[in-house]
C-alpha cells in the first residue's frame, strides 16, 4: 500500500516540476513533506491532549474561566517536546498552508512558517530552507504541489508517523538521485550500500561519525540496524560534517523527523580545511566520500597530524579521506568507507606508498570489490574499505571478499545488492572476526580469502580481492572426457539432421505456395 503511495506522489511530483531542475525542485518538495509531518504530528498531539484534558473534567462541570484555561494548556510547549513534537506556532500549521494553497503570495506564507517553526524549535535552527517565494515554478504549480503533499497522511501514532515519513523521504531521495544523474551521488549513496557497511561494522553503541554525510543516509540505516537488533537508539551519539549548505540542511531535516539527537557542526563546512569535530574519537565511522575529487588541497593542510601514514597527493583526496577517517577513530574504533576501485592498486603521487605503509600498520581489516551500477548512472565500480585503529584479532592478515558477480539488476541501469547477498558478506566477515554466534570461517575460491602481510606485499600491496581470491571453483562431476565428448557429438549430430528435416520441410511449404528456391 504504502510502495503504491510513494510511487503515485512522485509520478504526480515529477509532473509538476515543469522545466525546474530536480536538483533545485527537490528541496521544494522535501520541505514540504517535512512540514506537512511537523504540522500532523503537531495535530495528532494537540488531539491526545485535549481528549486526556476532557476526560479529566468529565466527573464536574467546566466553567468558562476553565475552557479557557484548558485552551491554553494546549498551547504549553512542554506538552510537545516532552514526547519528541515540534512546536508549530497558529499560523504555519498545515490546514492554515492549504487554505491558502491558490493564493499569490503561498510561497512567502510558507517561508514565514518555517521562519516561525525554526524560531520556536531551537533544534531546527539554520536549517529550514526557505527559498518557496523565489521558487521558479510557473504559475499555480506551487499550490498543486501543497495539494498534493496533503494527500500524504501520516496518522496520529507519532512512531508510525515518522516510519512513514522517513519511507516516504528515503524515497523521494532516491528518485530524485536517479532524476539527477551523476550529481545524485553526491547526495544520496544506494541503500543496499549502505545496508552493507552498516551490517558489517554493527554500529550498536557508542559515537557514530560521517565526516561527508550527504542526506544523512548512513545514520537513517544505522538507525534500522539498532531497532532490528533490540538496541536504543539513546546508545548511540551521531556526529556528521557536510560541506554543501542545502544537503546539510537535507541530513538535519532527515535526522530530526526521525527524533534522533544529532550533531553536524556549527555549519556546513569543508571536513579538510575546517573540520567541525577536531576532538572526536569514534566508535563506527561509516561514509561515502567523493570519489577521486581533484581541488581539495589547501596550503594549511601540510604537515597535518592526520597524515599519519604519508602525504596524501593534492591531485587526489582518496587516501586523505582514509587517513582523517582512521585518525578519528578511537583506539577499538572501526570504519567502513565507499572509495572508487582505483583507490585499491593506484601507485601515483605518493598513493602506493600510503597503502604500503597502512597495510604494514595493519590497519586495513577487510577490503569488499562490489558489483558495477550501483549507483545512479554512474558507472565507477566502487569498493569497500574496511579499517581497524587496533586490530585484536587476525592480526597481520586482510580478508578480501570478491562481490563483483552478486549484483541483481533492478532496472535496465542499476543494480543492487539483495538483503541475502548483504547477509552472506556481513556472515563472512563475522566468522572471519570470530564473534559470538558466528559459524567457522573458510576461505572460498572465487568469493573469500584471509591473506597474510607477507603474500600482500609480494603483490605490491595492491588490494584487489580478485587477485587474492582466486577462481571459482568448478564441480568435477567424475565423467570422462572422451565419453562427454562422444555424448556431445552425438547430440549434436541428431540435433543437425532434425535441422536438415526442418530446412527441407520449409522448403517443400515455400513450394507449395508458388515460391520455391
Amino acid at each position: 500500500m504504502l510502495d503504491d503511495i510513494k510511487k503515485t506522489l512522485w509520478a504526480t511530483a515529477d509532473k509538476l516540476r515543469a522545466n525546474m531542475d530536480a536538483a533545485e525542485y527537490k528541496h521544494l518538495v522535501l520541505g514540504l513533506i517535512f512540514l506537512k509531518y511537523v504540522s500532523d504530528t503537531f495535530a495528532a498531539r494537540r488531539a491526545e491532549l485535549a481528549q486526556r484534558f476532557s476526560d479529566e473534567s468529565d466527573d464536574y462541570f467546566l466553567p468558562d474561566a476553565d475552557a479557557d484555561l484548558l485552551a491554553a494548556e494546549l498551547e504549553d510547549r512542554d506538552y510537545y517536546r516532552e514526547v519528541n513534537v515540534f512546536w508549530v506556532p497558529e499560523g504555519a500549521r498545515w490546514e492554515a498552508l492549504r487554505a491558502a494553497a491558490k493564493q499569490s503570495d503561498i510561497g512567502k506564507r510558507i517561508d514565514d512558517a518555517l521562519s516561525v517553526i525554526e524560531a520556536e524549535n531551537p533544534k531546527l535552527k539554520g536549517i529550514l530552507d526557505k527559498r518557496y517565494a523565489r521558487a521558479q515554478l510557473p504559475d499555480g504549480k506551487l499550490g498543486e504541489l501543497v495539494d498534493l503533499v496533503s494527500t500524504i497522511g501520516f496518522g496520529d501514532d507519532p512512531g508510525k508517523a515518522r516510519d512513514v515519513l522517513g519511507q516516504v523521504y528515503e524515497y523521494f531521495l532516491g528518485q530524485f538521485a536517479s532524476a539527477e544523474g551523476k550529481k545524485g551521488g553526491q547526495f544520496y549513496t544506494p541503500a543496499s550500500i549502505v545496508k552493507t557497511l552498516v551490517a558489517v561494522l554493527a554500529p550498536h553503541h557508542g559515537k557514530v561519525y560521517d565526516p561527508c554525510c550527504g542526506s544523512g543516509g548512513m545514520f537513517v540505516q544505522s538507525e534500522k540496524f539498532i531497532e532490528a537488533h533490540g538496541g536504543k537508539l539513546g546508545d548511540v551519539s551521531i556526529y556528521g560534517q557536510e560541506s554543501n549548505p542545502t544537503t546539510w540542511r537535507l541530513a538535519a531535516m532527515n535526522l530530526a523527523i526521525r527524533g534522533m539527537d544529532f550533531n553536524l557542526g556549527r555549519e556546513p563546512a569543508d571536513t579538510f580545511t575546517r573540520n567541525q569535530h577536531p576532538d572526536l574519537r569514534a566508535d563506527f565511522i561509516l561514509a561515502n566520500p567523493p570519489f577521486n575529487i581533484s581541488d581539495w588541497w589547501h596550503g594549511s593542510l601540510t604537515g597535518d597530524p592526520r597524515w599519519a601514514f604519508g602525504d596524501p597527493p593534492a591531485g587526489n583526496a582518496n587516501y586523505a579521506w582514509l587517513q582523517h577517517m582512521l585518525y578519528h577513530l578511537k583506539p577499538t574504533g572501526r570504519a567502513g568507507i565507499v572509495l572508487a576501485n582505483g583507490s585499491m592498486s593506484s601507485s601515483q603521487n605518493s598513493e602506493g606508498d600510503i597503502r604500503k605503509a597502512m597495510v604494514e600498520g595493519d590497519v586495513v581489516e577487510a577490503m569488499i570489490a562490489l558489483p558495477g551500477q550501483l549507483f545512479f548512472n554512474v558507472q565507477i565500480p566502487c569498493c569497500l574499505w574496511f579499517l581497524a585503529k587496533q586490530k585484536t584479532i587476525r592480526k597481520g592478515e586482510v580478508l578480501f571478499i570478491d562481490a563483483r558477480k552478486l549484483g541483481s539488476m533492478i532496472s535496465r541501469v542499476q543494480a543492487e545488492l539483495t538483503d541475502e547477498v548483504i547477509d552472506r558478506i556481513a556472515g563472512t566477515v563475522a566468522e572471519w572476526r570470530g564473534e559470538a554466534g558466528a559459524g567457522e570461517y573458510q576461505d572460498i575460491p572465487g568469493y573469500c580469502r584471509s591473506v597474510g602481510l607477507t603474500e600482500i606485499a609480494e603483490h605490491g600491496h595492491v588490494l584487489t580481492p580478485g587477485r587474492y581470491v582466486g577462481a571459482e571453483e568448478v564441480e568435477d562431476d567424475d565423467e570422462a572426457f572422451a565419453e562427454k565428448m562422444q555424448m556431445l557429438t552425438e547430440k549434436l549430430g541428431e540435433q543437425m539432421a532434425k535441422g536438415a528435416e526442418l530446412d527441407q520441410l520449409i522448403r517443400q511449404k515455400l513450394a507449395g505456395l508458388g515460391y520455391e528456391f
